[in-house]
């Protein structure tokens, strides 16, 4: 099944398009969508037509900052239930914690990950869509959008140190500016925004600590979180170990303090094998790097552990049936070759 996201994250599309001259029911229809399908936001839609409509409506306008104009008509009730529990974090860092733990609520094409070192924080930001698709419109809309809520939490005069994007500059950066203040950054390996590590500790202006227990439970109601599975444990080391080709049965193992028999037992309990999350994970990760001009092929295949290029083409080229270069083609052009996933078994 291919990730979705849900239809609110489109909020105010139609009438940015016809501000720009544009037909949204002709662009809605070539991306099989409908204006239809805009009418109720808690409908979920697949997230790669929507990335999909987000580049082919910037690109006829012309408009390269599509995504950021859209994310300035966003607000906090976009995210749905979580946006109710948000308002009553107590501080930043209580809400990005939820925000991350809870992103599939909203959006299950986007992970977010909270990194701090010393005085500095950091937010990244990337999307998997299970299929080649054009990432640049959608990340500067969730870029756009995180500003947006923190603002609307912690007040609207916060502004943060940077904002990277991974997609080269545009013309007329005005409108990031504008959104994200004087630290825009493009041509970066990541796509996401750094702060104070100080501002994770300021209050949320609508917290009410009586009313939280209250919000809390309405969210578990809604939905419950998602605890991480045994298979999901030794997906995210098989990530970490990649980049330094120690990626063996044996090391993941080690890293999580077991034999490998045992590893292999409870994998094979609940129907997975080493392997195959080993082959998951880098078809996965694929979705990360390679659309980023700024990793040439041969530094993804070394970010995914494989000891020389030749080696992850002849692996892509099996599972995907086509060539990392080819695939990167059809990312960025929104073209649509077999969804990853449906290539070769591992």
């Amino acid at each position: 099944m291919r990730p979705r996201v849900r239809t609110a994250a489109l909020t105010g599309y139609a009438d940015l398009a016809r501000s720009l001259g544009l037909d949204p029911t002709e662009l809605l229809g070539d991306v099989g969508l409908t204006l239809t399908d805009l009418d109720t936001p808690d409908r979920w839609i697949a997230a790669a037509p929507a990335a999909r409509l987000l580049e082919l409506s910037a690109r006829r306008a012309p408009c390269e900052d599509f995504g950021v104009r859209l994310a300035e008509r966003r607000r906090l009730g976009s995210l749905g239930p979580i946006s109710v529990v948000l308002r009553d974090e107590p501080d930043l860092r209580s809400a990005v914690d939820l925000l991350i733990r809870y992103e599939r609520v909203y959006n299950e094409a986007l992970h977010m990950r909270l990194h701090e070192h010393d005085e500095l924080a950091r937010i990244t930001v990337w999307l998997e869509f299970g299929e080649p698709a054009p990432a640049g419109q959608a990340l500067d809309l969730v870029m756009g959008a995180v500003v947006g809520i923190i603002r609307a939490l912690i007040g609207n005069d916060w502004a943060p140190l940077s904002a990277s994007f991974a997609h080269p500059r545009p013309r007329d950066p005005a409108s990031y500016r504008r959104t994200f203040g004087p630290g825009v950054r493009f041509d970066q390996d990541f796509t996401g925004l750094e702060l104070l590590v100080r501002d994770l500790v300021a209050p949320v202006l609508t917290s009410d600590a009586s009313v939280r227990p209250y919000s809390r439970q309405f969210l578990d109601d809604v939905v419950a979180p998602g605890y991480p599975t045994f298979a999901t444990q030794v997906s995210e080391t098989v990530e970490l170990l990649l980049p330094a080709g120690r990626c063996s049965l044996k090391t993941v193992s080690r890293y999580l303090g077991m034999r490998p028999r045992a590893l292999q037992t409870l994998l094979a309990e609940d129907g997975h094998s080493f392997s195959a999350i080993v082959h998951a994970t880098r078809a996965r990760l694929v979705e990360r790097y390679l659309p980023n001009d700024g990793y040439s092929v041969t530094e993804v295949s070394q970010l995914l552990g494989f000891g020389a290029p030749s080696a992850f083409t002849r692996w892509f080229q099996a599972r995907f049936g086509t060539s990392p270069s080819e695939w990167r083609r059809n990312a960025r052009a929104g073209s649509l070759p077999a969804a990853i996933g449906d290539g070769q078994a591992t």
